[in-house]
């Protein structure tokens, strides 16, 4: 959708009404007053919202209102036709983003709180790459998980190596699961990390996320079909981002389109922290605008040169700095 540029003060009036109408929703109202919703799939200007009852409305959009997201909340108006009309966003806690085709930044998942990041030994995946996951996952400080899927595929020494490799994304606190759908192992674990929570999942093609999906959602074609018989979506259901109820309680957002997707552009003290064992030593360098690249006394190299810090983390940092910088 193509909005308009609005001037501060088209803004602040626009914020001001929208504060209103989440004032007056907690207030008492006749049946076909506004009511709050929460976006299960958006696509363009169609939105599907799902009341607290668990009924699905097909709604369009207020103008001004903001590109929407799966895990939004809203205030919804019911039409005559049965179906709705969004007027206002609730304020997000979280919120992932990606560049369409354009280099605009557009909303992937709203109010999510956890990220999985599917790997598999095929297509072998670089610590470069991981990396850039979790950067993105820290700059939006939400939980990360590491899902290495596939295990089926491995010998036991392979799976030894494997996890000798991802061992130190374990000591630096992040859950590391084994997971294969073709096997009952890991998917416990998996299905128990992602209860109670607003997860995605991410990962190159090839990796098995859709797989995993299938499995965590066995009613999901179900869902499918109840999606576009109630809305009118048609074929556009298996092609858009689109929030289930997991069986096991929580909720997991499906974005087809979201396979891998580089960090967001962030400056060096941003990016640092976003590293998540550099935060004990930033504060440390003798230069307050430290990029741990080339400066003297530097307290992240010090770390590194004491063990306290993986050469390669530091290294991809760099890497990631100096992307940013060109």
């Amino acid at each position: 959708m193509t909005h308009r540029q609005l001037s501060r003060q088209q803004l602040r009036r626009v914020h001001h009404r929208q504060a209103q109408r989440w004032a007056q929703i907690s207030e008492p109202t006749p049946s076909n007053a506004a009511a709050t919703g929460l976006i299960i799939s958006y696509y363009g200007k169609i939105a599907v919202v799902e009341t607290p009852e668990r009924q699905l409305v097909r709604c369009t959009l207020r103008r001004h209102i903001p590109a929407l997201a799966c895990g939004d909340w809203v205030v919804w108006e019911p039409q005559p036709d049965g179906q709705g009309v969004i007027t206002a966003l609730q304020p997000r806690q979280s919120l992932l983003e990606r560049p369409d085709a354009r280099g605009q930044s557009r909303p992937v998942a709203a109010n999510i709180d956890q990220i999985a990041v599917i790997l598999a030994p095929r297509p072998e995946p670089s610590e470069l790459l991981l990396d850039g996951y979790l950067v993105a996952i820290e700059a939006i400080e939400v939980n990360a998980l590491v899902v290495l899927n596939k295990v089926d595929l491995l010998t036991a020494a392979e799976l030894a190596v494997w996890a000798e490799r991802l061992a130190l994304y374990s000591s630096m606190g992040y859950a590391l699961i084994h997971t294969s759908t073709r096997q009952t192992e890991g998917l416990t674990a998996l299905t128990d990390a992602l209860a109670g929570h607003s997860s995605l999942l991410v990962g190159q093609s090839g990796v098995g996320k859709s797989s995993l999906i299938k499995t965590l959602l066995p009613e999901r074609s179900i869902a499918i079909q109840s999606l576009s018989a109630r809305t009118g979506l048609g074929a556009h259901t298996t092609s858009v981002s689109t929030l289930y109820h997991l069986p096991s309680g929580g909720d997991l957002i499906d974005s087809p389109g979201v396979r891998s997707f580089d960090p967001p552009r962030l400056d060096a003290p941003r990016l640092a922290w976003c590293f998540r064992e550099f935060r004990p030593f930033l504060s440390h360098c003798r230069f307050a605008n430290c990029t741990h690249t080339a400066e003297p006394d530097c307290a992240v190299h010090r770390a590194v040169e004491h063990g306290a810090i993986h050469p390669q983390r530091l290294h991809n940092y760099q890497i990631w700095y100096s992307t940013f910088q060109s």
